[in-house]
C-alpha cells in the first residue's frame, strides 16, 4: 500500500504589537489567512534630473505598502465547542483588539488631558506601540497600521459581530523610520538581509542565457 506524505502545515500570518517600556505584547494571530496580500513599492532616489553622478543613487529602502484582502475572523469554530467568550461576545476580542491599534490608552488620554488642564503648554502625543507584521519566516515587518474596512456580515442575538471580512493597509517602516537605537531599526535591516539573500539565490542564472549570449555588457 503506498501511502502519500502529510500535507505540510499552513503557517498563518499575524499582528504583534510589542511595548518595551511597559513589556506588554499582544499577539493577533489570522484565523484564516487572507485571501489576497498586495504591494507596492517605491524608490527612494537621491539623485534628481539632471545630476548625471547622482543618478544611480539612492537614498535608503524604498517605501513599501501592504494590503490585505478580505482576512476574515468567523466565531463558528469557538461556538461548536462552546467557548464561553465567542458565546457571550463573538469576534468583538479580536476586532478590538485590531482597531486598538490606531488609538492611543486612555491613561495616556486622561494623563495628557491632566497636564493640559494644569496649564501645561506642550503635551507629546503618545507613542503607539511597536507593531509587526509576520507572514512567515523570511517576512517580520515593522509597519505603521494605516487603516481598515470591517464587513460585519453576521450578529449574535446581543448584536456581537460573529462573521467579519477585513481589508487591512498597513506601512512598512524602515531603518530611515527609527533612530539606530530602536528595535525598528534593526528589525528592518534583519528583513533586508534576509532578503538580499533571497536575492541573491534568484539570480543565479548567467548572462549567458540572455540574447543568446551574444550580449556584451562591460
Amino acid at each position: 500500500m503506498t501511502t502519500f506524505p502529510r500535507a505540510p502545515k499552513l503557517l498563518k500570518g499575524a499582528i504583534v504589537a510589542l511595548e518595551p517600556l511597559h513589556r506588554g505584547i499582544s499577539v493577533i494571530i489570522f484565523q484564516y489567512n487572507p485571501k489576497q496580500l498586495s504591494r507596492q513599492l517605491q524608490a527612494r532616489t537621491a539623485g534628481q534630473e539632471g545630476a548625471q553622478n547622482e543618478v544611480l543613487r539612492v537614498s535608503g529602502p524604498p517605501t513599501e505598502t501592504i494590503t490585505i484582502s478580505e482576512l476574515e475572523l468567523d466565531a463558528a469554530d469557538q461556538l461548536e465547542k462552546g467557548d464561553g467568550i465567542a458565546t457571550s461576545l463573538g469576534i468583538h476580542p479580536q476586532l478590538s483588539a485590531l482597531e486598538m491599534l490606531l488609538y492611543p490608552k486612555s491613561t495616556a488620554v486622561i494623563a495628557n488631558t491632566a497636564l493640559l488642564l494644569a496649564g501645561t503648554i506642550e503635551v507629546i502625543p503618545p507613542e503607539s506601540p511597536l507593531t509587526l507584521f509576520i507572514w512567515g519566516a523570511k517576512r517580520v515587518l515593522p509597519v505603521r497600521i494605516t487603516g481598515f474596512t470591517v464587513n460585519e456580515v453576521q450578529h449574535d442575538p446581543n448584536l456581537n459581530p460573529t462573521v467579519a471580512s477585513l481589508n487591512l493597509s498597513m506601512s512598512v517602516l524602515s531603518y530611515n523610520d527609527f533612530p539606530v537605537t530602536h528595535p525598528g531599526h534593526h528589525l528592518f535591516l534583519a528583513h533586508q538581509v534576509v532578503k538580499e539573500t533571497m536575492a541573491a539565490i534568484g539570480s543565479s542564472g548567467s548572462l549567458g542565457a540572455v540574447g543568446g549570449g551574444n550580449i556584451d555588457l562591460l
